[in-house]
């Protein structure tokens, strides 16, 4: 069962650049709310369109298995990984952004943050040799590495840790490499661990 869904905002300086904002200099962490998280089992994912573009966020998310404590390595709290896509209200974002606001409305609703299988987390080393991809449409549309991050997982955890709390089930979706964009119905998407595909969806 997933309890907390922390997210990890402009973690990746060419995403930041992408869409025009300032590279931040502590860890900008924002939450979903759990109803958010669903599985990506290749099924058909319903989104607001209605609301204005819906942006794609691919991101490497990791999973707590165990309470946070200060002193505490990556690899003693985190016991499994899988892939996931921060569904974004686009312009949604822009007005609240301009207006102060928090986040929720653009980044909490339902379907916004689908996971995919988990998979056996092998450590901060063995992950930074491995790049993760997004597709659309059968076109590689972003690529990623926890080596480029602004903030690595140490600091992620010891982070979001000591100001937040981290407890077994929550989960955090460390922030997304360049190359997001907009969705639209129809459109397929499927996420790689280097050759493995660990989910897929169609928006519909």
């Amino acid at each position: 069962m997933i309890h907390n869904v922390y997210c990890v905002g402009r973690n990746y300086k060419l995403h930041a650049a992408e869409l025009g904002n300032d590279v931040p200099e502590e860890p900008m962490i924002f939450m979903k709310p759990s109803h958010a998280a669903v599985a990506l089992g290749g099924q058909v994912l319903t989104l607001p369109k209605e609301k204005g573009e819906v942006h794609y966020e691919g991101e490497l998310v990791l999973r707590v298995g165990r309470s946070y404590e200060p002193g505490a390595k990556v690899e003693d709290l985190v016991d499994q990984m899988a892939l996931g896509i921060d569904f974004t209200l686009r312009d949604v974002q822009t007005v609240i952004k301009k207006k102060g606001h928090p986040w929720t409305a653009a980044k909490g609703f339902k379907n916004s943050a689908p996971i995919s299988e988990f998979i056996e987390f092998p450590g901060v080393e063995a992950a930074g040799t491995q790049d993760f991809t997004v597709h659309k449409n059968g076109s590689e549309v972003q690529r990623g590495n926890i080596k480029d991050m602004i903030f690595p997982l140490q600091e992620i955890v010891d982070y979001i840790g000591m100001n937040y709390g981290l407890g077994e089930g929550d989960v955090i979706f460390t922030g997304t490499p360049a190359g997001v964009g907009p969705c639209v119905q129809g459109d397929e998407f499927k996420l790689y661990w280097g050759e493995r595909l660990l989910g897929s969806c169609v928006i519909g």
